[in-house]
């Protein structure tokens, strides 16, 4: 290979690092902690604006879809019986339609999962600023402010009209209202005016593995790997979370190097055939079910220096 060459793939090289470096910091900058009231801390990444855009235009489409079915049903059944009573069939459809457009994103919302089927598709969920509980009130009053951020305008600018007064009046209402449709834009958590007056927030929510998943491998040859309770004080809920993320995300190199540390400190002699990943798996699902049996009684160990 001549020099030139080797001076243009280090260039290239140069400039894909480079790529890659910004490409961290972009996401670094998304990540926010937060701290329950357990005391747990929590790193989250928020959702960027055209992710949010994004699930709400997949949300009003099922919305139309909703109501397209409903009114659909409504006449079906109307022809049936020659169209009598129509009035009737058309204050139920409009009933129907008032709880589809007004309480679709409460419904989901309020939820075990925080999250419509837009936020679904997309990786997204609510979740309360502070690190606490997602409240009825807080979703109730974040999707409220929905008719001051979106519909409100839509409507402003559905019927703008031009001529006199009324043109400088729609063109402050147009700007009023794209205050409150922009604002997401201009603050760093990219918070909707619904987000600030209900404290929420919305976040990434990757679908992730439970205990049962985690902890997969079969037994080894010699029986199934057991810990007594000694060993399993040696380390508290901090540790439990680093083994978890060791577990789900790192390699094999470091695993077998965690899976060494950890047998050394507990005392732990490897049976035959064991595995790094299932000694591992075996002591994360023994930590867990140590620590909780103890939080039941009120004892919280939050790290392997807590003694008490």
């Amino acid at each position: 290979m001549t020099d030139a060459a080797i001076d243009t793939a280090a260039v290239e090289e140069g400039k894909r690092r480079r790529a890659r470096m910004r490409l961290r910091e972009q996401m670094a900058k998304r990540d926010r902690t937060l701290v329950t009231p357990e005391g747990a801390a929590l790193t989250l990444k928020i959702s960027t604006f055209g992710e949010r855009f994004g699930a709400f235009l997949l949300d009003i489409g099922i919305q139309f879809i909703l109501i397209f079915v409903i009114i659909w049903a409504i006449a079906t059944v109307a022809g049936a019986f020659d169209y009598q009573g129509w009035q009737i069939a058309g204050a139920v459809a409009q009933v129907l339609i008032f709880f589809v457009r007004n309480f679709y994103f409460i419904f989901f919302e309020i939820g075990r999962k925080a999250a419509t089927p837009g936020k679904r598709a997309l990786g997204l969920r609510v979740a309360d600023r502070r690190g606490g509980r997602l409240t009825a009130n807080a979703v109730i009053a974040r999707n409220f402010m929905r008719e001051l951020e979106f519909f409100l305008p839509l409507s402003v600018l559905f019927s703008f009209s031009v001529g006199g007064v009324e043109t400088w009046i729609n063109w402050l209402l147009l700007i009023w209202c794209a205050i409150f449709v922009l604002f997401p834009l201009f603050n760093k958590d990219k918070l909707r005016i619904g987000d600030l007056v209900a404290g929420t927030m919305v976040i990434h929510a990757p679908k992730v593995k439970l205990l049962k998943d985690i902890a997969s491998v079969e037994p080894v040859s010699g029986g199934a790997i057991t810990f007594t309770n000694e060993q399993l004080e040696v380390y508290g809920i901090h540790e439990l979370h680093v083994l978890e993320d060791v577990l789900r995300q790192s390699t094999d190199e470091i695993k077998t190097n965690v899976a060494e540390r950890i047998a050394k400190k507990i005392g732990h002699t490897p049976q035959p055939g064991e595995t790094a990943l299932a000694f591992l798996e075996a002591y994360y699902a023994g930590l867990r079910r140590r620590l909780e049996q103890r939080m039941l009684f009120g004892d919280r160990k939050e790290d392997k220096y807590d003694r008490h």
